[in-house]
């Protein structure tokens, strides 16, 4: 498999995770439906949507704003709530607020991993060591 093509799976991997994620937590009775085949049926259907549309994006200009952290995370919040939108209709009454919200979820989760997960989590194992070293002393 082509270096290009790897790169475009790990997109698609990761632009479905975090869809699909700020989806189940954003849909009304999120927690309480957690088991629920529907509500798991239209969070993988937002996540599918969107991480498809972030592979599409890659053979456009527009694949240069997954280079820069905010551009990515603006990205894949307009792809969320496109996908959401899509996907299922509003459970809040209105047409869009909660596409709106899912893709604001979806954006702030791909900026926290962006922090957290870049450069083989080298920020999430620097904590770690420092907080097992607190509990050693």
């Amino acid at each position: 498999m082509s270096m290009e093509m790897k790169r475009r799976v790990r997109l698609f991997i990761q632009r479905f995770w975090q869809p699909t994620s700020a989806c189940m937590t954003c849909m009304p009775g999120s927690w309480g439906n957690v088991l629920s085949l529907a509500h798991w049926t239209i969070a993988l259907q937002t996540g599918l949507f969107t991480g498809i549309l972030a592979v599409l994006l890659t053979f456009t200009p527009a694949a240069r704003l997954y280079a820069h952290r905010y551009g990515n995370a603006l990205i894949v919040g307009i792809l969320t709530a496109a996908g959401d939108a899509f996907s299922h209709p509003s459970h809040y009454g209105l047409p869009f607020p909660e596409a709106v919200v899912t893709g604001l979820t979806s954006g702030l989760l791909t900026l926290a991993a962006t922090y957290l997960l870049e450069d083989r989590a080298r920020r999430f194992r620097a904590v770690w060591t420092r907080i097992l070293r607190s509990l050693v002393r």
